[in-house]
């Protein structure tokens, strides 16, 4: 139990962060507290020089062959934003899967709010080549990219990535990736997955802080900009520079976000990711194993396994609503999420949009001795 609260909402941010996490967010205001890329004194130089770190270390970490392609957002969703409506803004179509995430879905319906452009494909939990022939019957000649999740934030259902993005690259298509709840926990390799556009937040997966992002640009394809502004170069012109990262950093870049993600990538590179991982998958398996045999306990997936997920699991309590849950969960000092997780999409799949789930979710922090802290209480409560 850390700071009096049994932590399992990960999924939604990882916490505690890691000291180093901490240390280097700290550093970036008192050492590195100049505007990076805008002057030319020691500071400044050096906080620019910290800044192209984090993108080296991001590139290496995703296997991106340019650290320039490295992009710093906001978040996952805004990196989202910028590649579905620069890949749809002059028409066009996306495929994307039956579980996807508002950050996902909003966007598109923005593009065009009477007239969807998208296509659905069904996911079939672990069995890749009937998810793949459902995803290649959405393809129609108007389809420009593939824009899906690595991984469900609410029932840990993992997409075969890797085949979906061989089967957009056979096609010609965009392969846009939502790693919200995989980077950092499943291993992403953009040049074997035929990625070219992945989305990541800092502050899951990764141990960063909150309030940023990144935008790994694996293709020459030209996105427009979702913002304009300075850049630090080509300032004489009112032309938004055109090269990566320029064309969509305008405005002061989170030097400090930044470093702490620097330090948060450093951190899941130390641990090793197959290591975090597989602890986080024992955990959530336990804690399932737990849960199946507990009276009035719904689940909605088999036990979590590696082939088809990642360790986030979905459960109710029969006749109590999953907000209420929580809320009891709380009371004894336990944090989840309840609701529905800005997944409709998977809510109507799973047949929970009436009521929500309630979410748990581990990192690389929790131990064996919460998750059964965890399983006590709600055995009580379920009984």
């Amino acid at each position: 139990m850390k700071g009096g609260t049994v932590y399992f909402d990960n999924a939604a941010t990882t916490w505690p962060k890691p000291y180093s996490v901490r240390k280097a967010v700290n550093r970036a205001l008192t050492e590195y507290g100049a505007n990076p890329g805008r002057s030319g004194y020691p500071m400044a130089l050096a906080a620019s020089r910290q800044v192209y770190r984090c993108r080296e270390l991001a590139a290496e970490f995703f296997n991106l062959n340019n650290p320039s392609n490295v992009v710093f957002v906001q978040s996952c969703t805004m990196a989202l934003n910028i590649v579905i409506k620069g890949l749809l803004k002059n028409g066009g179509r996306a495929v994307v899967s039956d579980m996807e995430h508002n950050a996902v879905m909003r966007p598109l319906h923005a593009v065009s709010p009477g007239y969807p452009v998208y296509d659905v494909a069904t996911v079939f939990l672990g069995d890749t080549e009937r998810t793949l022939e459902s995803f290649g019957r959405c393809i129609r000649p108007a389809t420009r990219a593939i824009v899906c999740l690595h991984a469900s934030n609410v029932f840990g259902v993992r997409l075969p990535v890797r085949e979906i993005g061989m089967l957009a690259r056979r096609h010609g298509l965009a392969m846009v990736v939502d790693a919200a709840q995989s980077a950092g926990v499943l291993p992403i390799d953009m040049q074997a997955d035929c990625i070219d556009y992945l989305c990541v937040p800092g502050h899951k997966g990764l141990y960063g802080p909150m309030g940023i992002g990144m935008l790994l640009c694996g293709s020459d394809r030209f996105i427009p900009p979702l913002l304009e502004g300075g850049t630090g170069s080509f300032s004489a012109s009112l032309r938004q520079p055109q090269d990566l990262p320029d064309r969509f950093e305008s405005g002061t870049v989170n030097t400090p976000g930044i470093l702490g993600l620097a330090a948060g990538i450093e951190f899941v590179k130390r641990q090793g990711i197959n290591e975090i991982a597989n602890r986080e998958m024992r955990l959530i398996s336990y804690i399932y194993s737990r849960l199946e045999r507990m009276k009035n306990i719904r689940l909605y997936t088999p036990k979590p396994d590696f082939s088809w997920s990642a360790p986030v699991l979905s459960f109710n309590i029969e006749g109590r609503h999953s907000e209420e849950v929580a809320d009891a969960l709380s009371k004894k000092g336990i944090a989840v999420r309840a609701g529905l997780h800005c997944a409709p999409n998977a809510h109507r799949k799973f047949g929970t949009l009436d009521t929500g789930t309630v979410r748990v979710a581990p990192s690389a922090h929790t131990t064996m001795a919460e998750a059964g802290y965890l399983c006590g209480v709600i055995e009580r409560m379920a009984g």
